[in-house]
């Protein structure tokens, strides 16, 4: 169903020759849609700034430039709710929220909470709506303000860096250094569709895990393995791990 309505929209912009674009998707989603589009000329994945994890299916005709995605017209708006800096409202009281208030997910990309101000994109679609009712995140009172996604601040996440040395890089190895469980229970979290790699679910154990990929365990988090060492004197795998926290 969801692959259906995706083509619908997209098939609607090659046809006509006009802009389309899908609402906001979750990495598996996206890559789900890209197998089902392929790579054709003129189709963008953006979700408001580069590392966006949440992100939108967009087709420009030829007579479009990709800047538009990051103008005026984009199909993305970045929101500001600024509030008090003593006050700690977290990703989860925005998500609720917005929820709360009758958004659908699919029309709410990545919400990005700093100290005093969480900057938050939604569709073109359901910005209006916000910026009339949406006041409050939890107990937390803000203003609200569209703003250019050129002047969005994403806050450096905080992580801790885990070093140690590893026979193998399979997921359940990297997953139990990062996470700080042991190997068979991580295996046990792969095989039970709860491990995601760079946000596409895998269930193989034995999964090799390469530089830079972030795995997500479901109700734990989110680490990255930043670097990869080389080899000890003792035939073991030196690497950092980043846990995000």
């Amino acid at each position: 169903m969801l692959l259906a309505k995706l083509w619908d929209k997209i098939n609607a912009g090659f046809s006509r020759s006009i802009p389309a674009h899908t609402p906001f998707l979750t990495p598996r989603e996206l890559e789900m849609a890209r197998f089902l589009f392929g790579e054709p000329e003129g189709l963008h994945a953006f979700g408001g700034y580069p590392d966006a994890e949440r992100k939108m299916l967009c087709y420009l005709p030829d007579y479009m430039d990709e800047s538009v995605l990051s103008g005026e017209d984009s199909p993305v708006v970045a929101l500001r709710a600024v509030f008090y800096e003593g006050d700690t409202p977290t990703h989860r009281d925005f998500l609720g929220s917005l929820m709360g208030s009758g958004v659908a997910r699919e029309c709410i990309g990545d919400i990005c909470v700093g100290v005093g101000s969480c900057d938050f994109f939604v569709t073109e679609e359901i910005a209006p709506y916000l910026l009339q009712n949406f006041s409050n995140a939890g107990r937390t009172k803000f203003r609200l303000s569209a703003i250019p996604l050129s002047d969005v601040q994403i806050p450096e996440p905080e992580i801790r860096v885990i070093k140690d040395t590893l026979a193998s890089l399979r997921l359940d190895s990297v997953i139990s250094s990062g996470f700080r469980i042991g190997r068979s229970l991580a295996a046990q979290y792969v095989a039970a569709g709860k491990v995601a790699i760079d946000g596409l679910p895998c269930e193989k154990p034995d999964k090799a895990v390469s530089e830079g990929c972030k795995i997500s365990l479901r109700g734990s988090g989110k680490i990255k393995l930043a670097k990869v060492n080389g080899q000890t004197k003792k035939n073991r795998i030196s690497v950092e791990i980043h846990r995000y926290v």
